[in-house]
């Protein structure tokens, strides 16, 4: 059973990638119109066209069910990070895209769900805290490549991140303007190169 601790384990081949898309699927489906709270397995199963027992013998619960399809949403592979030439655009940029990315319905339940799913487990890494530490971290290195100041990956991830995750956990407002207001926040605390 996949745990909070335990990685996503992704494309198993055959009929285990099968029931796997169709688990997938299904939630999502789900996910945009019920809170998870509400989400069971059977609903799951049923929606999915499986048999139950295949998916509690998968995930064991509908936690873990949850929280593992939040982080195939929020870790996708194919994401592209904006390369425009300067760590500033390149931020805002990027804190524009996972505001509005975030701020959607089914995307915000998902992160709800993520949250819930973790509830108890003292566990420092996070598969999506660590999806966009390697983010920060490719960007923050082609800055510094171009000779420019850079806040440290823990900055941004405090200061931009943690604040447009916690809006959306806790139903505040989220936009543009605040994503990028966080981005001037951090990019405050190191002078600029011209």
């Amino acid at each position: 059973m996949p745990t909070a601790t335990t990685s996503v384990k992704r494309r198993p081949g055959g009929r285990s990638a099968r029931v796997q898309d169709a688990v997938y699927s299904a939630v999502g489906q789900l996910m945009a119109d019920h809170r998870p709270d509400e989400i069971t397995i059977p609903m799951v199963a049923d929606r999915a066209s499986v048999n139950p027992t295949s998916v509690y013998r998968r995930w064991g619960d509908v936690d873990a069910l949850l929280e593992e399809v939040a982080v195939a949403a929020f870790t996708r592979d194919d994401e592209t990070l904006p390369d425009t030439g300067s760590l500033e655009s390149d931020l805002r940029e990027w804190a524009r895209v996972i505001a509005a990315d975030i701020a959607r319905p089914h995307r915000t339940r998902y992160l709800r769900a993520m949250v819930n799913a973790r509830d108890g487990v003292l566990e420092d890494s996070c598969p999506c805290w660590q999806s966009r530490r390697v983010q920060l971290t490719t960007m923050t290195d082609r800055a510094c490549d171009r000779g420019e100041q850079a806040p440290s990956v823990e900055q941004v991830l405090d200061h931009v991140i943690a604040p447009l995750y916690h809006h959306v956990v806790f139903a505040l407002p989220i936009d543009e303007a605040y994503a990028e207001g966080l981005v001037n926040d951090v990019l405050s605390m190191h002078p600029r190169t011209s």
